[in-house]
């Protein structure tokens, strides 16, 4: 038993030294994308954090700040990391333990996103909320996925055997639609003779928050960053789907949510970018986006499909129950209706 916590803790700081690089890198696109000098958001953490250094003090000593940030930032995943997965291992025996450690992993982002708030407006420029927030949970998944891959009994004990393979559905499903309509974005841009307009315009969009024009230059970093959060977002699409599939197959009439949530994903994309320069959608079309979505949520839904062929007879089935269900049911009440119609008289005569 002891050997065996041994590992679990030597696996949590290794997950943790994941967790920590994987931040890391996303920063480090992150500020490359936004024009930013090399390791800036790092610096001014450690600057800030450390030396309660202004920006225009951070030049002078940018090694050592990322240096010392570098430090402080890996201690704290490997003790997370360590922490989780004690807390993993205690939920294989206590169930109710895995609450916890949903809450020690939520309570690790907003405590993240508290201290760059409380570092003033400066550090949250840098990082910005939503930057914060898909740098952590890249981490959290890469960690997570690192220690079920090492220890695969205790994650089908936690998690079990259907929650992990529609994990490995969902995932696979948003890789699918995100490489479709990055193909489909790619061969528009191709045929234009501009390629990777259309990603580097979004990535400009997002990232630098200023006016997007057609003249505007492509750059490795915009089209690496606007990437990123692409997978990330249509991942997560993905993941939402295989749930509700799942639960399809106990309540087949649930499908229909998923056709509400491929709705509401397309509509919030295009609405997304409109909210945020409406200029874009006029430069690359909606229709563009429009059908690069629909091409993608029809490569998903074929995928899904090979996994849930069952599902249509489920749901006629189901219907064809309700419909049984509702004629039984008038059948009762049209038989119990005159035979009170008829009882009443006699009532009143005796």
């Amino acid at each position: 038993m002891e050997h065996s916590r041994t590992r679990i803790v030597v696996d949590g700081a290794v997950a943790g030294v994941i967790g920590a690089a994987v931040v890391a890198l996303w920063f480090l696109i992150f500020d490359i994308a936004r024009g930013h000098a090399f390791f800036e958001t790092p610096a001014l953490l450690a600057g800030t954090i450390l030396h309660g250094l202004h920006d225009t003090q951070l030049h002078n000593s940018m090694f050592q700040l990322v240096a010392e940030y570098s430090v402080l930032h890996f201690a704290a995943f490997i003790v997370v990391g360590m922490i989780g997965a004690l807390l993993l291992q205690a939920a294989e025996n206590e169930p109710p333990f895995l609450f916890s450690v949903l809450i020690f992993f939520g309570a690790f982002e907003v405590f993240f996103i508290a201290v760059a708030a409380f570092l003033g407006p400066s550090a949250m420029a840098a990082l910005t909320w939503w930057g914060i927030i898909v740098g952590n949970f890249l981490a959290t998944a890469a960690m997570l996925s690192f220690f079920f891959w090492r220890h695969p009994i205790l994650a089908r004990h936690l998690i079990g055997p259907g929650w992990l393979a529609v994990g490995r559905e969902g995932v696979t499903a948003g890789v699918i639609g995100a490489v479709i309509v990055a193909i489909w974005f790619l061969g528009y841009d191709l045929a234009l003779g501009d390629s990777f307009r259309t990603p580097a315009m979004l990535g400009e969009m997002i990232f630098d928050s200023g006016a997007v024009d057609a003249g505007m230059k492509v750059t490795v970093a915009l089209v690496l960053g606007y990437t990123v959060l692409h997978f990330f977002a249509f991942i997560a699409f993905g993941v939402a789907i295989a749930v509700l599939l799942a639960a399809s197959e106990w309540e087949p009439f649930l499908v229909l949510g998923v056709f509400l949530l491929a709705a509401v994903f397309e509509v919030f994309f295009v609405g997304f970018v409109t909210l945020l320069d409406s200029s874009v959608v006029s430069l690359l079309g909606w229709w563009k986006i429009v059908a690069g979505n629909i091409l993608a949520l029809l490569g998903m839904s074929a995928y899904f499909l090979r996994a849930h062929r069952g599902l249509r007879l489920k749901l006629v089935e189901r219907w064809a129950a309700l419909d049984m269900d509702g004629a039984e049911l008038g059948m009762m009440t049209g038989s119990r209706g005159p035979a009170n119609h008829h009882d009443r008289p006699d009532r009143l005569q005796s």
